[in-house]
Parts: C-alpha cells; structure tokens; sequence
C-alpha cells in the first residue's frame, strides 16, 4: 500500500524482495546532484533499500554499509553513487575529514544512512527516507516513508 500525504509519500513494504524493489524504483528515477538519507534502527532494512538503488543505478559491484570506511564511491553506473554510513561518526569534524561537502554537492547520488547523525550537515533539498518495523504486522514488515525536505 502507498499513501500520499503532503510532501510524503508512505509505503508498506512485507518483503526485503519489496523493499530491494523500492529501492531499485528509487535508483532508477535518481537525477544528479541528489542527496538521499536513511534513518531508522539497526536491522529495519537499509542496506536491502541501499543495494537495490544501487541496482537502479546499474551498479553491478556488491553494495554494503561503509561502516568502518565511512564512505564508499561507486562509478561504475548510471551516475556515480556515494554510499555514507555515520553511524560511527563521533564528531562532525570527521565528516570534514573526509571531504563530504565533495559528495554532497557532486554530480552523482549520494545516499547517507544514519543521516540524523549529521543533520546540521544536510543540504536542502534532500530526499529523507524513513524506514520502521512494526511486529505486529509481520516480521518482514516494514514502513518506509519518503519526505522531501525542501
């Protein structure tokens, strides 16, 4: 089911096969210059999201959380792809460090998972993808919501 409610869009997914699916969705409407951020709780769906908008992209390589580097750069699709994840990330002066303001304003899609981390960082616009469990409604159950931050 999807609902449309102001600049949000609400989508239930009951699948990671669904999830992937939107994300590919996603991946394959991404323009240059995009900045995507993922938030919600460890284990609700991210990575599965992140890799198929990587497959939207035409990136064949394999796609997993950057945790420990941080960042990773695909260029192999579409538009080159720039996967963060912040979740260790003790101090904003690390994102710094690596350059962001580089991927943020670049000329491919960057998608940063745990993007509340950093909010005094985040450009506008940006796409702001909400992902939640909910056990009642299954295991695989998830809500994904996508809000434009203008």
């Amino acid at each position: 089911m999807t609902a449309t409610t102001g600049n949000a869009t609400v989508i239930e997914s009951f699948s990671a096969k669904e999830t992937a699916a939107l994300g590919k969705r996603l991946g394959q409407e991404a323009r240059s210059g995009e900045l995507y951020t993922l938030i919600g709780d460890l284990g609700v769906g991210k990575t599965v999201l992140t890799q198929g908008i990587a497959e939207g992209l035409g990136i064949a390589e394999p796609v997993c959380s950057p945790t420990f580097t941080i960042v990773q750069v695909y260029e192999d699709g579409r538009l080159p792809f720039y996967h963060f994840d912040v979740y260790r990330i003790g101090d904003i002066e690390e994102m710094e460090e690596i350059g962001y303001e580089d991927y943020f304003y670049g000329d491919g899609l960057t998608l940063v998972e745990w993007a509340d981390r950093i909010e005094e960082l985040l450009p506008r616009p940006r796409k702001e993808i909400t992902i939640e469990k909910d056990l009642e409604k299954g295991f695989d159950y998830r809500r994904i919501r996508i809000k434009e931050v203008l």
